[in-house]
This record gives structure tokens, C-alpha cells and sequence, in this order.
């Protein structure tokens, strides 16, 4: 997983894309990477440009609201009129702003660590690395000597062939199209280690499509006015990071030009967003010899042996077509420009731990251009950024044994136990499932395992040297040592106790290859749990956080695995058939939400997470009710109120344009103030807050989404 540790998603990538708090990702220099920011047809539908059930943007007049026009703003109302996203941030929410109070934390931690002269271990190792990305003077000091070696090796390929094996050498475990849905990667081709599709006992290598320095095809091919702009942005980008490494300036531009024109061709093969996420079409197992006669035009004996892959007999190659596209451009395009484009994106990877002058261009485009940020983080943020994408569990270490009290961990594995059984029971309740079908999906539940606040078994980070005062090195250093532990899983058994992402991530995610979900200690505090708060409060956030997570076991994508994680048809035809007519009905409703006029939701690319948004909150509300003691009708009343509430309270968030328009290209999940809009399809909502026809998110009971 890359992760940069500076949330800026608008929404929850809670499970199989997982995370719902997802983290910006991150290069090994610490740099935000150019992925998908973080970052869904009415009832009765409308034209597009006003849908007639959408619930309308955030607007700060709450007062004048009623919760069934808008409930986002009338619960939210105070918030949004107030808070106004930092400049150094493209979004700002309460994940956001709880991710801020644990880095400042987690900082603290770092720096007292490192002026303890007894600290030593993985705790030094943290220190140290920290420190040296901190350490400025040093960085400009070498200015981009440190670059020379990496782009001397790129300047004497020859040939062909050593071209296959410079393209395999630079292969990184940098991609995760289940768990965390990250799709996206620098490199020509991205890495995944996971069990197989078919084979929930062994680890298989995943292909995934790469090589584009914007965050998806579309930023190259969409024709809008907009994106004609990003274009010649980027072009000038990759001009500018030539010239800072010393590229003469006469020539620069031109071949900026040929890279660019070569990631148009790499774009023009890629799959598009919607069908990555599309687990059946990703369900293409290679031979080894296949990759010469399916996807010919690259010497794959050599790529495969610098990526030390050669003992691999299968691959689950997730985008075919990409593959075979790339790998006709690698014979196509003249080698010439194929070395720019190495080392440009070199270049790009690395500007986080190289001067402030590559450290602004970089931002320049991605940070303002891309994102709408004005302004750059602070050094800090970027240090433990680049920190915890090197030694995240270590990190971890250190944040739970100071944060994460015991107590925490107990209450949230029972309200775990409890939504569990809720959601068992509605299952049971189900009167348009099969038994035979039933039977598995209990079964789904019975064998899941849940991780709390961190790993049962902790990663080691022996083998990784990190030098004081050397942050380009111990990037590149910790890169590789990544990237090893992730190949020697190739040679070793799965591990379903294994964990995504780290205790410090604001974030969680359903694992449905282990049939596993993973809450981080981080989230697991106030605003979405709080102790002192009341259980319908608590219900309402981190419990329908809960319910999410394991709702992803049963979305469109996560009821396609079975118990033991493997890829299955476990459905009868007519329960198949029931299911998928009813999330397309979720698919109408989202795209009925037009955040602008030339740009809607996309409600399919947004059904996984929407799906368990509907099954998590009311899985989440059925356990609410049966744990809490309270007989009189206005108690009950009183807790809905608050159960409700402290949903759409979770979803507080205020987005930059460019940054909200880059997640409804590229994010499997709606923006937070559509999914605050889940709320419609539940009966209780509506008797909470007598909402009535003719409010604005009113659905008639035969018009709500009802799947589990």
C-alpha cells in the first residue's frame, strides 16, 4: 500500500477499495503521488442537470434546512458555515482533521525518541529516517548528485533488451486493486502479492497496468477544456524536472514532448477506472510463456529476471489489454524516448528527498495543479509521510503503545460481535434467499476475522539500514527492502491474520481474498469513537463504520468470494439475479447526483462502497437497538436522532474543486455529502425526523433500496 499519510479523500474507502480514510499515496521520496484524489439516477429521475431526489450540495444556511431536504448540511450546517480547508490541504473533514491530531502525536513520539540516546532498534530506525528527511541543509547540499547514479544506469541502456530489464528492475509492490483499490503507479507495470483468485492456500504475483504520471486515462484523453490544460501543465512539468537534473534546456522541451506522447499511447490501452474494479475481467491467470504470445513486443525473460520474478510459473494479469498494449509500445516507440520516460519518472518519484527546487515543481503541478492546493505542506508532514511509508508498522509500534489503551480495544471487538450478529440476522431474514445460499453467507460471517487496533504479529524491519543524514539513500534503500519482503511472500504461506494498513492510519478495510477486515487503533477515537459518548452516538459513526466493512464481504464484488476467500459462484441464479437488479437500482440512484453541471456521480464505479453504506448503517442500527435497555418511545426516539446524526456528522467534509473532480473520475467512492444521503433508503430515518413527501430526499417506501 503507498501511502503518504496526508488524508485528503472526500470519502470513507472503508474496505475492498479499502479505505474509507485512505491517505494520500505516496512515492518513495514521501512525495504526494499523482493518483486519485482524496478523495454515484434518482427514484424518480429529472433531467440530469437537476435531479429531482438529489441531495443538493453542502450549504452552511442549516438553520433554514429540514433534515429530509438535505441531511448532510442540516446536520452539518454549523461545521461547514466555519471551517475552512487549510491551504496546504485540497479537502478537509473529520477524518482529516483526526489523521492531523494523530500525526502531530506521532511526531512527538519520533522526535523524543530520537533525543533519547538509549533508543535503539526499529525506534532509532524511525528516528533517523525521520530526521534525515528533515535535515534540509543536507539534502541542498548534495543537490541532485544523488540523482546521477540512478539516471547514469538509465543513459546506458542499448538496447532493447536491456531496456525489458531496466522496465523489470523498476517493477515496485506498489499497487492493491482489493484492499485498498489502488490502481495506480509510475511504473509501467505495478506488482501486487496476494493469494490467488482460485488459490486462497498460495501466494500469486498480480500484473497491474501502470506508467502514467497523471492520475487516469482520462486526464490524456478527455477532449474537455479543462483537462486540455492539465495536459499542457504536465508536458511543462516534465520539462521543468529535466531541466533541475540537469538536462540541457535547448532539448528538454522536446523530449518532454515524446514522453507525453508516449504516456497518450500507454493511456489509450489502459482499462478505465470503472472496469478495474471489476474482479471478473481481472481473472486472467498467465503462464509465463504466454506473456511472449499474448502480449508480445517485450523481451519478458529479461523483465521478469531483473524483477526477480523468473521462478514464477502464474501470473493473475488484472488488465490483459493494458499489458499487451504496453508491451507493443515497448517495441514501437524509439528507445531514445523510452529512456526520458525512465527517467523523468525517476525524477518524479524521488523529488521528495532532492532539492526545494524539485520538492516546488513537483507540488506546483500536483499540489496546485491537480488538486487546487495552494499551498504545500509543512516539512514535517511530509518527513512523517515519507516515514510511515517506509517503516509503517514500526511507526505503529510506537503510536499504539502510547495511544491505544486496552480497554478501547475490548469495547470495539464487542460492538464488532454485535454488528456481526446483526447482520446475521438480516440475512436470516431475508426472504428472497435461497437456503443453500444463506447458508453461505452465514458461513462468510462465522470464519471472518476482525483486527482491532494492530497486528497480532508484527512486521520486522531488521534488514533495512537506515544512515543519518542520508534521506535519498534511505528512500531508496527502504523502496527495495519493500519491495523484497513483498517477493519473498511468493515462497511462503498466506497469512489471513495479515494486515493492509498500519494501527496509525485513520482508515479500514475488508480483505475479501483472506475474508478478514482490519479497524486501525487510529480510528478508533474520538469523533468516530468516543468513550464518554452515548451508544447510539458511537452506533451511528464508528459502528456503521463497522457495518461497512463487513457489508464489503457482501457487495457486488465482495459476495463474489467465498468463506475461505476463494473466487466463487456460491449464489443460486435467482438469488444472483434479485441481488443484482437491486444494486442496480443503487447504480440509478447515484447517478442521479450531479455535484456539477458537466459532472455526475458515477454509480457504478461507486457501487461497492455504496452497497455497504446502505447494509453497514442498517446492520449498524439493528445492533444499536438490540444493545441498547431503553423501553419508552421517546428515549428510542431520542437515540435514533443521535444514531443518525453522528452518521452524517462522519461524513463532515469540504472539498477543493479540482480535488472533488478528480474523485468522482477516479475514486470508488461517492463524495461524503452523497453518502450522508444513505440515510433515504432506511424506514427509520424517516420516522426520526419526520421526513415527509415532498422533501427533497424523500423516497416513497417502494422507491428506498433495500438489498441485505
Amino acid at each position: 500500500m503507498k501511502t503518504s499519510w496526508t488524508p485528503i479523500k472526500t470519502a470513507i474507502v472503508l474496505g475492498l477499495c479499502s479505505a474509507t480514510f485512505a491517505a494520500m499515496p505516496a512515492s518513495a521520496g514521501g512525495q504526494a503521488t499523482p493518483q486519485s484524489a482524496p478523495a454515484a439516477q434518482s427514484a424518480n429521475p429529472a433531467p440530469a442537470a437537476q435531479p429531482a431526489n438529489a441531495a443538493p450540495a453542502a450549504q452552511p444556511a442549516a438553520a433554514a434546512l429540514r433534515p429530509g431536504d438535505d441531511f448532510f448540511a442540516w446536520a452539518n450546517g454549523d461545521w461547514l458555515a466555519k471551517t475552512e480547508i487549510p491551504a496546504d490541504r485540497s479537502s478537509w473533514g473529520e477524518m482529516a482533521s483526526l489523521a492531523e491530531n494523530t500525526n502531530q502525536r506521532i511526531v512527538k513520539l519520533i522526535e523524543d525518541t530520537g533525543a533519547d540516546k538509549r533508543a535503539k532498534g526499529e525506534a532509532r530506525k524511525v528516528a533517523d529516517y525521520y530526521a534525515a528527511y528533515m535535515d534540509e541543509a543536507a539534502i541542498e547540499k548534495k543537490g541532485a548528485a544523488p540523482l546521477k547514479p540512478l539516471l547514469d544506469k538509465i543513459g546506458a541502456i542499448k538496447d532493447k533488451a536491456a531496456l525489458a530489464g531496466a522496465l523489470g528492475a523498476s517493477l515496485r509492490a506498489d499497487v492493491d486493486p482489493l484492499n485498498n483499490t489502488d490502481f495506480a503507479t509510475e511504473n509501467l507495470f505495478g506488482l501486487w502479492v496476494s493469494p490467488g483468485l482460485h488459490e486462497p492456500e498460495r501466494n500469486r504475483p498480480y500484473l497491474l497496468q501502470g506508467g502514467l504520471g497523471m492520475p487516469d486515462r482520462a486526464y490524456y484523453l478527455d477532449a474537455s477544456e479543462r483537462m486540455a490544460g492539465l495536459r499542457t501543465q504536465y508536458q511543462k512539468h516534465i520539462a521543468a524536472m529535466l531541466k533541475l537534473a540537469g538536462y540541457a534546456d535547448a532539448d528538454a522541451d522536446a523530449r518532454a514532448a515524446k514522453v507525453f506522447a508516449l504516456e497518450v499511447d500507454i493511456a489509450n490501452v489502459h482499462a478505465s477506472r470503472a472496469d478495474s474494479a471489476d474482479v471478473l475481467k481481472a481473472d486472467n491467470t498467465w503462464t509465463r510463456k504466454d506473456f511472449q504470445a499474448k502480449a508480445p513486443g517485450l523481451d519478458w525473460d529479461a523483465f521478469f529476471k531483473a524483477a526477480r520474478l523468473s521462478d514464477q510459473d502464474k501470473f493473475i494479469v488484472w488488465h490483459p489489454g493494458a499489458v499487451t498494449g504496453e508491451a507493443a509500445l515497448v517495441d514501437k516507440i524509439d528507445l531514445a524516448t523510452w529512456k526520458d520516460y525512465l527517467a523523468f519518472h525517476r525524477i518524479n518519484q524521488m523529488a521528495g528527498v532532492l532539492p526545494k527546487a524539485f520538492v516546488d515543481q513537483r507540488f506546483d503541478f500536483y499540489g496546485k495543479g491537480l488538486s487546487g492546493t495552494p499551498q504545500q505542506s509543512l516539512r514535517w508532514k511530509r518527513a512523517l509521510g515519507a516515514t510511515n511509508e517506509a517503516m509503517d508498522e514500526a511507526v505503529g509500534k510506537l503510536y499504539v503503545a502510547k495511544y491505544f489503551p486496552a480497554e478501547n480495544k475490548a469495547r470495539l471487538q464487542a460492538m464488532v460481535a454485535n454488528i456481526v450478529a446483526a447482520f446475521g440476522k438480516r440475512i436470516e431474514k431475508l426472504d428472497w434467499m435461497a437456503p443453500e445460499t444463506r447458508a453461505q453467507a452465514q458461513q462468510k460471517l462465522k470464519t471472518l476475522y476482525v483486527g482491532v487496533g494492530y497486528p497480532d504479529k508484527w512486521k520486522s524491519y531488521d534488514g533495512l539500514k537506515v544512515a543519518a543524514g542520508d534521506a535519498f539513500g534511505n528512500a531508496l534503500r527502504a523502496e527495495e527492502f519493500h519491495y523484497s519482503q513483498e517477493i519473498a511472500q511468493l515462497h511462503g504461506k498466506p497469512d489471513r491474520k495479515a494486515w493492509s494498513m498500519p494501527p496509525q492510519l485513520v482508515n479500514a478495510v475488508n480483505l475479501p481474498l483472506q475474508n478478514a477486515l482490519n479497524f486501525p487503533a487510529a480510528i478508533l477515537q474520538p469523533p468516530f469513537f468516543d468513550p464518554k459518548a452515548s451508544d447510539a452516538s458511537n452506533y451511528g459513526s464508528i459502528g456503521a463504520i463497522i457495518g461497512h466493512e463487513i457489508s464489503h464481504s457482501f457487495d457486488d464484488q465482495g459476495a463474489q468470494f467465498d468463506a475461505q476467500g476463494r473466487l466463487r459462484d456460491w449464489w443460486t441464479k435467482a438469488d444472483l439475479e434479485h441481488f443484482q437488479a437491486a444494486s442496480q437500482k443503487l447504480v440509478a440512484q447515484y447517478n442521479g447526483y450531479k455535484p456539477f453541471p458537466d459532472l455526475a456521480v458515477n454509480g457504478q464505479l461507486t457501487l461497492s462502497e455504496n452497497l455497504a453504506d446502505l447494509a453497514g448503517l442498517s446492520a449498524a442500527y439493528d445492533a444499536y437497538r438490540a444493545a441498547d435497555n431503553k423501553t419508552s418511545e421517546k428515549a428510542n426516539e431520542d437515540g435514533d436522532r443521535q444514531f443518525f446524526t453522528g452518521f452524517a456528522n462522519s461524513w463532515r467534509n469540504k472539498a477543493r474543486e479540482a480535488a472533488e473532480r478528480r474523485g468522482i473520475l477516479t475514486d470508488g467512492h461517492a463524495p461524503p455529502q452523497y453518502r450522508a444521503a444513505t440515510v433515504r433508503n432506511i424506514d427509520a430515518w424517516y420516522k426520526a425526523f419526520d421526513v415527509q413527501p415532498g422533501q427533497k430526499l424523500y423516497l416513497a417506501p417502494e422507491q428506498r433500496v433495500r438489498v441485505w
